[in-house]
Order: structure tokens, then C-alpha cells, then sequence
């Protein structure tokens, strides 16, 4: 069976640009309907050489694939005769570019739903990987192996993203076959709740960039950065992707996200079961003059939506995607953070008082500071980590306000403790990788890997 299945929105034609706005309008949801949605994704590696996991052999991606849908029970997805995904009945894994694994999980309600999710997936995907002789590492970059080194996994679009990276920007494939990440999706209830998560969320990229760096290696040693993956972006096609200045216009609504996203040009459509390749020509071209006879549909524009790149992005809800791919005590910090933060308006406009003084060149600043300094760089002689710090008293003010308890009656302050210890000591994981791989791991690629390597948790 195919991944791409035509929506609702397949026939649909788009008459008005008044309908691209409706969109993100009819996206609105009552307070008692929100849910948070995560996405992990991550690297696999031959547990004999580290060097990234083959998709197309005895012990590849494809074969994890088959066993953990007799394992969950979950039905396969084909693409030129090759399984690329599974379908659950309320998650889904799917493969990035280079074979890179992702869960992309239900939206849940608490972070003690995401946990129970989340400790499912490791326990099948663990145990899948065990045997075929692949970890799975906690990394939010390949550590080892090159781009040459890593195959395509058969998927039709990327035949088409692929030559076009390489004309907008020079990180195009690294971003694609090397790069691991956790995101975070969750809804809003009108324009101005969207507009102002929106701007809350891009101001606080640098500090979030920061606090979760964790990709300081790549093609075998130290690259320079603590979060590699997250300067990736910052070259890889520069009308899609990083910061976007008209969010922090008090101004801004979805007519403008509308026009950003009007003015990007597309990857491909999809007509009857034909891909068809658009690159390079912006949405906007496409919605008033066509092409080869097609007229343009809201599914073509949802399937655009998702083809940009923005570190907060909108679609039918908003999507964090500032965050390396974690160990696994911090992974459900990261949307245990955001629901603390973006679920109460207390602690949305306190995080919002954190950025809100930064001119658009601090911002820019602070944004490619981080991605090489992390918690060391400064905004108006600031470091990140004392933001920081703040950010995570103010997220775990509102989940004590949220008060959703588990079972036991703990509430989800339980997933920030990790992470306000390390923040509390001025460590970010890029800073505790650096110091193992300087001292005990003694640049030993076999140690990184042995030390990266996720491992089921005890109490799984």
C-alpha cells in the first residue's frame, strides 16, 4: 500500500486565496480539545562499525521495519515495491531521507500518555533492532558516517527534493540523511492564540536551540558546534527555512503566514497515483495560472504546508522543531516543556517577557550563537543558560497549574526534573558529549556509540 493517500481535500479546488486562510481558521479548537503531539526521530547505526544503518540490506532499516509490523501489529506502507512506513491506529513510523526512524506519535492529552507511547515504541523498536545488530543513538546528527556513506531510502519525492537542495543551499543533504530531531505539536483555539504561540515560540528558538543541543559530532569527530543539526538548517534553503520576522508583528495573522508560505516554491504534486515535479515554482504562481491543465487543491496546499521549514511552523496546529533528538531521561522533557509553557496564558506571556525586548539582529544573533555556544551565548550580555533557567521555573509553574496527575498522583513537573537539574548546573547533552569524548571515551568512535546507544529503560 502506498504512504501518499489523497485526503478529503483532493478534489477540492481553490477558487479564492480567502480559502488558504480558512484553512488555518477552521484549524481552531476549544480549550478541552487541545492535545500535544510529538515526533522522535532517530539515527540508526551498525552496532559493529557505527557507520549509519543501510536501508536495502539483511540487517537495514526495511527488515526493522517488517518485524516491528508483526511486532505492533501495524500495517505496512510500500512505495516502489518497498515498505517506507507503518501505520498504526493512532501513530505512524515513518523514515526520514537517509533511513532515520520516526515515531510520529498520537496526539495525547498528557505527557503521561506520550510516556506510555513513547516506552512502547522503544521496547518494539529496541528489541527489533537487537536483532538485526542496530542501535539506535541519541544523537541529534550521524556521528560517523559520511554523505556519501548513507543511502536514499526509495521514496518518490525525495527524487525530487534532492537535486533541488543542491540549488538553495549547501547543507541540503546533510539536513536530509544526517539530521535527528524531536517536535512538538499542539493546537490553538483562534487567530490571535495561534499569532501569539507563534511569535512566543520563534522568539524563544534560541534559548530551546540551546538548552537541548546535542549534535556536536559528525563524519567521525568533533564539527564545532553544539547543535550541528540546528546550523544545518540555517543553509539549506533560506525562503523556507529559520526565523521569520513578521511573527513578531503585533500585526500578524494567518493572511500572513498565507503569503510566506504563497511566496515558497513547491516540491511536487500528487495526480492520480503520479508525482508530478514543481520545484522551484512558488504556490503562488501555481494557484493563478496552473500547470499542465491541474488547478490547484487544498490537498496540494496541505502537502506544501508540510514542505516548509520554519522553526515554528503552522499547519492544522503550530510545530516546534527546534529540538536535537535526545537522550532518553530528557525526551519527554521537551513536551512537557512546551505544554507548560504554550497551555496556560500565564506562563506564555511570562516566557514571552523573557525575548520580548530583543531586536530582530539580537535575535539573529542569539539564533547562530547557540547553534555553536548553546547555554554560552549571550543576548544583551546574557548568557542563554540563565534564560534558561527562567524558562523552565516558568514552564513548570504552569504544568503545576495544569496539575494533570498520572495514576500515582504525580503531576507532569515529574518530566522537567532531568532537565532542571542539568539546566541548574549549566549542561546542556552537547556539553556532557564533549566532555565523555575528551576524557573517558578518549575520541573513541566505538565508545560514542557504545555510550549514545539508547537502552530500554529499567522501569519500561
Amino acid at each position: 500500500m502506498s504512504q501518499y493517500v489523497e485526503g478529503p481535500d483532493a478534489e477540492q479546488v481553490i477558487e479564492h486565496q480567502s480559502q488558504l486562510i480558512d484553512y488555518f481558521y477552521q484549524a481552531g479548537k476549544p480549550r478541552q480539545e487541545w492535545r500535544i503531539g510529538t515526533e522522535y526521530e532517530m539515527v540508526g547505526v551498525s552496532r559493529r562499525s557505527g557507520r549509519a544503518a543501510r536501508y536495502s540490506t539483511n540487517r537495514g532499516i526495511e527488515r526493522l521495519l517488517f518485524r516491528l509490523a508483526d511486532s505492533l501489529g501495524w500495517e505496512p506502507q510500500e512505495e516502489e515495491g518497498h515498505v517506507i512506513a507503518l501505520r498504526g491506529e493512532r501513530a505512524n513510523i515513518t523514515l526520514e531521507p537517509g533511513a532515520q526512524v520516526e515515531l510520529s506519535g498520537e496526539q495525547c492529552k498528557t505527557i503521561h500518555c506520550t510516556r506510555a507511547e513513547l516506552d512502547k515504541h522503544f521496547t518494539h523498536l529496541l528489541a527489533a533492532g537487537d536483532a538485526l545488530e542496530l542501535d539506535f543513538l541519541n544523537l541529534g546528527m550521524q556521528p560517523v558516517s559520511s554523505l556519501d556513506d548513507i543511502q536514499w531510502i526509495p521514496k518518490t519525492r525525495y527524487r525530487f527534493m534532492a537535486p533541488y537542495m543542491e540549488q538553495v543551499g549547501r547543507l541540503g543533504h546533510r539536513m536530509m540523511k544526517q539530521t535527528a530531531s524531536v517536535q512538538v505539536n499542539f493546537d490553538f483555539s483562534d487567530e490571535t492564540d495561534a499569532m501569539t504561540k507563534f511569535k512566543v515560540g520563534m522568539g524563544l528558538v534560541p534559548i530551546l536551540a540551546a538548552m537541548f543541543a546535542n549534535s556536536p559530532f559528525s563524519d567521525g569527530k568533533l564539527n564545532g558546534y553544539m547543535s550541528m543539526r540546528s546550523h544545518v538548517w540555517t543553509d539549506t534553503d533560506p525562503r523556507r527555512c529559520g526565523l521569520l520576522s513578521f511573527a513578531f508583528s503585533d500585526q500578524a495573522g494567518f493572511e500572513d503566514y498565507t503569503e510566506y508560505a504563497l511566496n515558497v516554491p513547491m516540491y511536487f504534486i500528487v495526480r492520480q497515483g503520479q508525482w508530478i515535479d514543481m520545484t522551484g515554482t512558488p504556490f503562488r504562481h501555481y494557484l493563478e495560472q496552473g500547470h499542465n491543465g491541474h488547478r490547484a487543491t487544498l490537498e496540494d496546499w496541505n502537502q506544501h504546508l508540510t514542505t516548509l521549514f520554519p522553526e515554528v511552523r503552522i499547519k492544522r496546529y503550530l510545530e516546534l522543531r527546534c529540538f536535537d533528538s535526545q537522550p532518553y531521561e530528557l525526551m519527554l522533557a521537551v513536551p512537557a516543556l512546551c505544554k507548560g509553557i504554550f497551555y496556560d496564558n500565564d506562563p506564555l506571556w511570562a516566557a514571552w517577557d523573557l525575548v520580548k525586548k530583543w531586536n530582530w539582529e539580537e535575535r539573529l544573533a542569539a539564533y547562530t550563537a547557540a547553534h555553536r555556544q548553546a547555554l554560552g551565548a549571550r543576548v544583551q550580555g546574557i548568557r542563554l543558560h540563565d534564560y534558561a533557567r527562567e524558562l523552565v521555573s516558568i514552564a513548570w509553574q504552569g504544568l503545576e497549574r495544569q496539575n494533570d496527575v498520572n495514576e500515582d498522583g504525580e503531576n507532569e513537573t515529574l518530566y522537567l526534573e532531568h532537565l532542571r537539574e542539568e539546566i541548574a548546573r549549566g549542561q546542556c547533552p552537547a556539553y556532557t558529549l564533549v566532555e565523555k569524548w575528551m576524557g573517558e571515551w578518549n575520541y573513541d568512535v566505538g565508545r560514542l556509540i557504545e555510550g549514545t546507544a539508547y537502552r530500554l529503560p529499567e522501569d519500561a
